[in-house]
């Protein structure tokens, strides 16, 4: 009976059927490719940044550790990401962001001097003196601006400086000492003419204002190979275009430009024996 049984009970195999994913139609390999092209920039671009100057190098950190901070930091100049794939190309843009970058911390700290310096300086309140001090994409501009009666630095049409005008030039001369940069002199009159001949204009009046400025800051301890410009701008550039007889716009303006680095040489040698 169990023998019966035991033949009776079938052995049920059962046979499970593996079907290759996607086959021809499938898009596995397609994963696999995107990695490997990954994979190749990823090492391209580690071969390139190691070939870098170290300073390219930790700008290139910076900004991807912080774009946005990097971006403000150095809006004054180009990120180095954006200097192409040559690295003489991309040190040169950073180190022109690094003078800048320098260049602006000195100015405001100047700026800062400067001003508490003719804040606190009695006389030139009691005389009603108005000097601003600011950083401006061309640089650090001093300006004495004329205001009231308009003849707190000059008299009107004329050259001859007043006890005001000495006094703001003696306290800013010694402070630009501690910089480098090349000094600019600018002359301004309002739109009023001025001139007694036909020789003597708004131009000349400007340009002697401009000239009296200079002496007094020499005097004053400002060497003079520091001031390369003297400037007569007449009534070209007012402070206040809207109102162009406006006292305001009758001042002399102190301009410390930027540095401007020397160009890359990039004129090839040819060699010896080249026809």
């Amino acid at each position: 009976m169990s023998a019966q049984n035991g033949a009776a009970k079938k052995i049920v195999i059962v046979r499970k059927k593996k079907v290759a994913g996607g086959g021809h139609h499938g898009g596995s390999w397609k994963v696999a490719y995107a990695d490997f092209v990954t994979a190749m920039m990823a090492f391209f671009m580690v071969m390139w940044i190691l070939g870098m100057d170290e300073k390219v190098k930790q700008a290139i950190e910076g900004y991807f550790s912080n774009p946005v901070g990097y971006k403000k930091g150095a809006s004054a100049g180009a990120s180095p990401i954006s200097s192409g794939s040559s690295p003489m190309k991309a040190a040169d843009t950073q180190v022109k962001m690094i003078v800048r970058s320098a260049e602006q911390r000195r100015f405001g700290e100047l700026a800062t001097q400067l001003r508490r310096l003719l804040d606190e300086n009695a006389q030139l309140k009691k005389l009603g003196a108005k000097v601003d001090v600011v950083v401006t994409k061309d640089g650090l501009r001093i300006e004495l601006i004329e205001s009231g009666s308009g003849e707190v630095f000059f008299p009107v049409g004329s050259s001859q400086m007043k006890p005001a005008a000495v006094i703001a030039l003696q306290t800013i001369a010694p402070e630009l000492r501690s910089l480098t940069n090349p000094v600019v002199l600018e002359g301004h009159t309002d739109a009023v003419r001025y001139g007694t001949t036909a020789n003597y204009s708004n131009w000349e009046l400007s340009a002697e204002r401009a000239n009296a400025a200079r002496r007094v800051l020499e005097a004053g301890g400002l060497p003079p190979t520091r001031v390369t410009e003297v400037r007569g701008l007449a009534d070209r550039q007012p402070r206040n275009p809207d109102q162009p007889t406006a006292a305001e716009n009758r001042r002399i303006s102190i301009l410390l430009p930027y540095s401007r680095l020397p160009e890359r040489d990039t004129t090839t040698v040819a060699p010896a024996g080249a026809n």
